[in-house]
């Protein structure tokens, strides 16, 4: 239940969701279950070496399976748990995880109430997956968080929440410490409307980098909910062929960056699969 309404999942990828069925998950999915090894088959079709995963509410804690996930395939997946106070934030780096996924945008108080939480972060050396309202109201709270723990490491999601009008405060916190980036998980699906190639996500990009530097931001998907509409390559590919980004930017954008900090090592060489029906 979220805000008092519904998430249930049914078969063949759809779900009751806040109340409303949707095609949560492709159809293919027809469990329900986007399992590690399904997840896998993606990104070796797709060339993506390592994956991060964070969590959300809506999907339920999923701090078990992910602490599975986390052993079993160690350098494909940077796996998130969710906590919400310190003991929770101690049992997620027991575990293994190797970070916390704050969905911000659906805490009702202050940002500044889990702040027990950063803390102990911040001591684990754990990284923050945090994305926030679509409006500034949550700003001024990031910043002091950010502020108050110099040393946690925090990628800010859904890119900022790019078609709205909190996209260039949330991208602008980046400024406010050196282990800010800013992640781009969602912004084909804000952009689902306009659809591939994406044009005016691409000149968001564009325009984030102009604010806080190609080192500040990184690719991400927001797989697997939004290959309900694109394929996996896809999001990605929008960036990889536009020729409004140089190649020495879509190297940092779309890799570099997210190994130096998340730390990732042992990347394996994908090589491309021609499709059939090339």
């Amino acid at each position: 239940m979220v805000d008092g309404k519904r998430i249930l999942s049914l078969k063949n990828g759809r779900s009751i969701f806040l109340d409303q069925e949707v095609q949560m998950l492709p159809p293919f999915l027809i469990d329900g279950r986007n399992t590690a090894e399904v997840f896998l088959s993606n990104m070796d079709y797709a060339q993506v070496g390592a994956a991060v995963v964070v969590q959300e509410v809506i999907d339920g804690c999923q701090n078990e399976y992910l602490s599975q996930v986390q052993r079993q395939y160690p350098d494909r997946f940077f796996c998130m748990g969710m906590a919400w106070d310190a003991a929770q934030v101690d049992a997620v780096a027991q575990a293994g995880l190797k970070g916390v996924a704050i969905p911000g945008h659906r805490v009702k108080e202050p940002l500044e109430s889990l702040m027990p939480v950063f803390k102990r972060m911040e001591e684990k050396q754990l990284i923050l997956s945090m994305c926030l309202a679509d409006d500034e109201r949550q700003i001024a709270q990031m910043a002091e968080i950010i502020r108050e723990c110099p040393q946690l490491k925090v990628a800010i999601g859904h890119f900022g929440m790019p078609t709205t009008d909190s996209f260039r405060s949330q991208v602008l916190l980046a400024r406010e410490g050196k282990n800010v980036m800013i992640e781009s998980g969602g912004i084909t699906w804000l952009y689902n409307p306009e659809f591939y190639p994406f044009p005016t996500a691409v000149r968001r990009i564009r325009e984030a980098a102009d604010l806080v530097g190609w080192d500040r931001l990184m690719w991400g998907s927001d797989y697997p909910r939004t290959i309900t509409a694109i394929t996996y390559r896809m999001s990605y590919d929008f960036v990889e062929k536009s020729a409004d980004i140089s190649d020495a930017h879509k190297t940092l954008f779309l890799g570099q960056n997210a190994v130096r900090f998340y730390g990732l090592r042992n990347l394996p060489d994908l090589p491309y699969i021609k499709n059939m029906s090339e």
